[in-house]
């Protein structure tokens, strides 16, 4: 797991080494402008991963993984106005052995509550990660501590549904642990209330052909089911689509590297968007014609498209992150935030793109 681990942390890091403005053909009529927010400076956050969600007031809300007031880097819930004004709204470790949360990777979501919801990846009763509520005025409750056996580790947003409930997934933990001695990873509903329920643990025979160590979160599609990927596991461990319902039959629809040199793409640390064909689209970590990664449509039953290479090899590793235009054409946005760089507005700010 100590590997797993430290293969996750060196993803991470490398994604915000390699975070960077794509460049952007424009027509003679067009501008394109980018204006730096704020910057962080360690007391007020430090290293954000994950992108911002804008709120029902009109702010973004963050989390940063690092950094905060108290000097234990244990990262921290921010605002920032679209003017750029930026206020930090909890610290993280700022409780005895940081059983508040330590280390948001993910972002948030604001629920039917108005309340903010997420994750951390450490910290919590057990140091395996906690589930959170805060408020916009940034009054936070640990909604849940993992234990390991409930999973560990959580590394993407939540997702929320119609009955109010919550899903996301956890890197780690679990009943199995045939990837490791610390799990392979769940996905879990829990409730406003903080009831958690594990729905699936992955990896329970040798070789994980079910995927393992998912690091995206779900998307829930009209069919009333969720997808998702794991970055490991499948046929030929280099990760899987699946489809999961809420009872928690798990269907794995796509295990990659199935073609020769994995030119399908191999590793999908990123989540799904359903677009309005019906189809979903994503992206692998690496893997492809030219072993950097690939963009991927695939439907509802498992047939997936690796979508044509550019001929130009001007990006490399994949990040999550798309949206889709008015005019049906999907857009990928990066949602690793550059280390002094808070612009991106949130998903669902992102109908125009």
């Amino acid at each position: 797991m100590q590997n797993r681990t430290h293969s996750l942390r060196l993803t991470m890091i490398w994604m915000v080494v390699l975070f960077c403005v794509a460049a952007v053909t424009a027509s003679p009529a067009q501008s394109t402008f980018f204006t730096t927010l704020a910057s962080f400076d360690e007391t007020n956050g430090w290293c954000p991963h994950a992108e911002l969600v804008q709120g029902t007031d009109g702010n973004f809300y963050g989390t940063t993984e690092a950094g905060g007031a108290y000097g234990n880097n244990g990262g921290m819930v921010f605002k920032i106005t679209p003017a750029g004004t930026l206020t930090g709204l909890y610290s993280f470790c700022s409780q005895s052995n940081c059983t508040d949360g330590d280390s948001p990777f993910a972002g948030l979501v604001q629920a039917t509550d108005g309340d903010f919801y997420g994750t951390t990846w450490d910290g919590g009763a057990y140091g395996d990660g906690t589930v959170f509520k805060i408020t916009p005025a940034g009054t936070l409750t640990t909604l849940h501590s993992f234990d390991g056996a409930d999973g560990s580790n959580p590394s993407a947003e939540l997702v929320q549904v119609s009955d109010g409930n919550f899903y996301g997934t956890t890197f780690g933990g679990g009943a199995n642990d045939n990837c490791g001695s610390e799990g392979c990873g769940t996905v879990f509903q829990i409730t406003a209330n903080g009831t958690l329920s594990t729905l699936y643990s992955f990896c329970p025979q040798p070789h994980c052909i079910d995927g393992a160590s998912p690091q995206a979160g779900l998307v829930r599609t009209t069919d009333g089911n969720f997808y998702g990927t794991t970055a490991e596991g499948g046929a030929n461990d280099s990760g899987t689509v699946f489809r999961i319902t809420p009872s928690g039959t798990l269907t794995t629809l796509y295990s990659f590297c199935s073609q020769p040199r994995c030119t399908d793409g191999s590793e999908p640390t990123a989540g799904l968007v359903q677009a309005t064909d019906g189809n979903f689209y994503g992206t692998t970590w690496i893997g492809g014609t030219y072993g950097d990664g690939t963009v991927f449509k695939i439907t509802p039953a498992g047939t997936l498209t690796t979508l044509p290479a550019s001929p130009t090899r001007t990006t490399t590793f994949l990040t999550p992150g798309w949206c889709q235009r008015a005019t049906g054409t999907s857009m990928g946005q990066p949602s690793m935030a550059d280390i002094t760089t808070m612009a991106r507005s949130s998903k669902s700010a992102q109908a125009a793109c």
